[in-house]
């Protein structure tokens, strides 16, 4: 009796010790996304972009495999909490990705800091996000980077009396800011500030507002994918006749929603850090890897979800599988050729540092793409300017 319980002790340890074996080979990454709702692109094109990428780099790093688990919070904060939550505790994923909206991001800041997990926000742009904790890494884009960098251009071509637009949370604080302060100390006039609510917004009484207010430009920043139903008001309302000029963000004029919009897009000049009409030789094979397993074009989305990876990945590498302090370590300081051109995380600030462009929508090979005319070079988020 005592040799058999022996036995059976020593096969339970031995199936245990392969189990805790088989764990610390397997490396997990939480992704939390809006696969439904009204961000639902934004998760749709971000979890293509992981799967891209997977596919071209394998699912083996430092030795490791590679699990990516994708949970659907619907851009509700209060979800998104709760599956970082139940990531970091029942599956203890060694990185929290994602996070479509910055009340989202916002809402597993705390998590991330008391766990040490390292967390990398490929979508939401509001500014303080990085500020939220130590652990945060970000690969999308600030809006305080677009929002500025086109005000500069404005001021440079005639465009003097404005009206901005923004949507009623973070981001849109941020480009409203930023847009409204850069005209104003460029000696332009700011007639007025308008926001519409995040969810379900009806654009005809601010679009009215605008034409009555007849300035030379109308700024707009909204989130992907509230773009179409805008520009469509826009055109219906009359203001690309009525001599208003339509400057944006790059998220209005979408390049997963593009096509969808239509002739009134023609001619818009925007602000963003990627196009998939970005000339380089590396974006080209991008949007083409891209295209071919989707059948739709990425976005800048996409691409903040595939950098993103990349960062986790070269990350991995450097702190050979490990998690926490090390992981975070890895992700600091890199610097590296995207789709999108080149790109540092700023050691300092966890933040993104990459060129933003000016674009105008234009008719290509019977498409609509954003097409780069102009860009600053190497830009950090004026929001986190001294």
């Amino acid at each position: 009796m005592f040799n058999r319980r022996q036995h059976l002790t020593a096969i339970a340890l031995a199936v245990l010790g392969t189990g805790l074996a088989q764990a610390q080979d397997t490396v997990k990454i939480g992704v939390i996304l809006p696969m439904t709702g009204q961000q639902a692109s934004t998760g749709r094109q971000i979890d293509a972009a992981i799967k891209l990428w997977v596919a071209q780099n394998g699912k083996k790093v430092a030795g490791k495999t590679i699990e990516v688990i994708v949970k659907d919070d619907g851009s509700i904060p209060d979800a998104t909490r709760r599956l970082a939550q139940e990531l970091v505790v029942n599956d203890k994923v060694v990185a929290l990705a994602g996070f479509g909206i910055t009340p989202s991001a916002m809402a597993t800041a705390p998590i991330a800091t008391q766990s040490k997990t390292p967390m990398v926000v490929m979508a939401a742009a509001t500014s303080s996000i990085t500020e939220a904790s130590p652990y945060i890494v970000r690969t999308s884009f600030t809006l305080p980077q677009a929002a500025v960098a086109l005000a500069e251009w404005s001021n440079k071509n005639g465009i003097k009396k404005v009206v901005s637009l923004v949507a009623d949370y973070g981001p849109g604080f941020d480009a409203e800011k930023f847009f409204t302060n850069q005209v104003l100390l460029n000696s332009g006039q700011v007639m007025d500030k308008l926001r519409t609510p995040l969810r379900a917004p009806d654009f005809a009484p601010v679009l009215q507002k605008v034409r009555d207010l007849k300035p030379d430009a109308l700024f707009v920043f909204l989130p992907s994918g509230q773009g179409a139903a805008f520009m469509k008001q826009f055109g219906e309302r009359g203001l690309d006749k009525a001599g208003i000029r339509l400057i944006a963000t790059g998220d209005v004029t979408d390049d997963d929603q593009l096509n969808d919009i239509g002739d009134v897009a023609l001619g818009v000049v925007n602000a963003h850090h990627y196009s998939a009409a970005h000339p380089s030789a590396m974006n080209k094979k991008f949007v083409a890897d891209f295209q071919a397993a989707n059948k739709f074009r990425p976005n800048f989305m996409a691409v903040s979800g595939y950098d993103g990876m990349r960062v986790i990945y070269k990350a991995l590498e450097a702190s050979k599988g490990q998690g926490g302090d090390a992981l975070l370590a890895g992700m600091k300081g890199q610097i590296f050729e995207s789709p999108r051109g080149m790109v540092l995380i700023d050691a300092q600030t966890r933040d993104v540092v990459h060129d933003m462009y000016i674009r105008k929508v234009e008719r290509k090979d019977g498409q609509l793409w954003n097409i780069e005319f102009d860009a600053v070079k190497g830009m950090k988020d004026p929001g986190k300017a001294k």
